[in-house]
């Protein structure tokens, strides 16, 4: 038992011992951690204390170069400033002086004026005495003058003004009716002499327009393609174009008969595209004139161009160069328009220039004078073709003297300058020229043309063509306007108005054709 208790004191006291030694050993460990602890955080600080050093010095540089920099600027800002206001000052100074100097010039301008309005006014009082020392003596010798005649000066001075009036008078009789007889003798010469010398430099040649054009083909294979099955290519042209087409037994060609040149060389040019192309039928007839008549339309503004160009006539209004390029395709009594209308500007140019007018505006108004036979669907067909011409000259801004040589060249109103008659004249040579002008087809082309325009007088005509010479007039309708049986009334109708307000050689047939299309397109 007291071993038992003995062990357990022993054993408690190692225990106790041992808890002794281990808190002595951790305050031990605890004060060497402490230590390293400590010179961990001195090391730190350490560090961190040279850090905040280097920082710092960085700072500093960094704020003293800004400083620098914005002392520079500053600098640089002040420096222009100085700049502006030394420039400021020299300007000011110039102006000082500029305006000192002018002040000098005034001063003595002013003086010098001084002495010259003194100086007038002096030669002034000089001048009076004088003039009232000549009233005085012209006064006393019309006095003495009057005791010597014994008559007024009023009446003196009539006597010697009918006495001068008669001499005068009957020197001018006698002088006007020297020239009189002076020109009598040579105008008459000098006019032919000028007119002969125009003609002479001034030669084309005549041109006659006919009424049908040839269309030459390779083969005759190529008419039958050209009428069709059952004539419907043939057809088809005609309706489009208003151009008869003649196919007979002439080797290798085809008659195109129209009174209008315009349909006839459509009808040309689309015939030749469709022989060409191979492809001929109805529908692409019909596409073919249509691009064939743009292309015409085209044409007829670049020839206009030309035209004018080679007369060396500048700013013309593009509604009268169309006109001109018109004429190529119209003809006057048989004559092409357009090459009478340039025929007549050179005589013109040459004829002015004999006479010492201005030849440039002579050949503009002989390359005008006739562009009232080429109107429009809007002109008034009943007014003159010279009164036609002057109104669209004016409204497209020509000259007064070029208006008025057009509008008189054929004395439907009066003369106003040399140009008016010298475009007479010009014209007059133009047309007399042998062979130049046959007066049987303006006639027979104008009865064609209303033989067309009674037709349009009805309502639902679409086209109406003079074919055959005037002996049929081929007339294409609306369907949706007129039916089979007024067709049949339209064509009675037209026939009946032709008989009662036309004169005309044989009979005139009218066709009536009316044609329902029916158009689908698959996609």
């Amino acid at each position: 038992m007291d071993n038992t208790i003995l062990i357990i004191a022993g054993i408690a006291i190692g225990a106790i011992i041992g808890f002794v030694i281990a808190k002595v050993l951790e305050k031990n460990n605890a004060s060497k951690l402490i230590k390293g602890a400590k010179k961990s955080a001195a090391s730190i600080l350490k560090e961190a204390n040279v850090e905040g050093e280097g920082i710092k010095k960085d700072k500093i540089l960094q704020a003293k170069e800004k400083f620098l920099e914005l002392k520079a600027e500053h600098e640089k800002v002040i420096l222009s400033r100085d700049k502006k206001m030394a420039d400021t000052e020299k300007r000011i100074r110039d102006k000082e002086s500029q305006v000192s100097s002018e002040l000098s010039k005034n001063k003595k301008l002013n003086s010098d004026i001084e002495e010259k309005v003194n100086d007038y006014n002096h030669r002034l009082d000089v001048l009076e005495k004088k003039q009232e020392e000549l009233d005085r003596l012209h006064k006393s010798q019309v006095e003495q003058l009057e005791v010597i005649s014994s008559l007024s000066a009023e009446e003196a001075k009539s006597q010697l003004v009918e006495s001068l009036k008669g001499e005068a008078k009957s020197e001018a009789m006698s002088y006007i009716q020297d020239k009189m007889e002076e020109a009598k003798l040579t105008a008459q010469q000098d006019a032919k002499k000028i007119i002969i010398n125009t003609i002479q430099r001034i030669g084309t040649e005549e041109a006659v327009d006919n009424c049908v054009s040839v269309f030459n083909i390779e083969s005759d294979d190529v008419k039958g393609r050209i009428i069709g099955r059952e004539g419907r290519n043939i057809r088809a042209i005609e309706a489009a174009t208003g151009v008869e087409i003649i196919v007979d037994d002439t080797p290798e060609a085809i008659i195109l008969s129209c009174f209008d040149s315009v349909r006839r060389e459509v009808a040309r040019l689309s015939l030749h595209k469709l022989v060409t192309d191979g492809r001929i039928h109805p529908a692409r007839i019909e596409e073919v004139v249509q691009k064939t008549t743009k292309q015409i339309e085209q044409e007829i503004i670049e020839v206009g161009k030309r035209t004018v160009i080679d007369l060396g006539i500048h700013g013309l209004h593009p509604e009268l160069i169309k006109m001109v390029g018109r004429m190529k395709y119209r003809s006057s009594y048989g004559q092409n328009l357009l090459q009478h209308s340039r025929e007549v500007a050179k005589l013109c140019g040459v004829m002015a220039a004999e006479l010492g007018l201005n030849p440039k505006l002579a050949k503009r108004a002989g390359l005008l004078h006739d562009i009232g036979k080429v109107p429009d669907a809007e002109a008034d067909m009943e007014t003159p073709h010279a009164i036609l011409g002057m109104q669209w000259a004016e409204k497209y801004g020509e000259k007064e003297e070029v208006c008025n040589a057009i509008g008189a060249h054929h004395d439907e109103i009066e003369m106003k300058s040399l140009l008016s008659p010298i475009i007479q004249v010009c014209d007059a040579i133009s047309g007399a020229r042998p062979g130049a002008r046959r007066q049987v087809l303006d006639s027979y082309i104008q009865r064609l043309k209303d033989l067309e325009e009674i037709a349009f007088g009805f309502n639902g005509v679409k086209k109406a063509y003079a074919i055959q010479a005037g002996r049929e007039l081929r007339v294409i309708v609306e369907s949706e306007k007129v039916s089979d049986q007024n067709a049949a009334d339209l064509s009675f109708s037209i026939s009946q108005k032709i008989q009662t307000d036309m004169t005309y050689p044989g009979q005139v047939k009218v066709t009536v054709i009316r044609e329902t299309r029916a158009v689908n397109i698959a996609k």
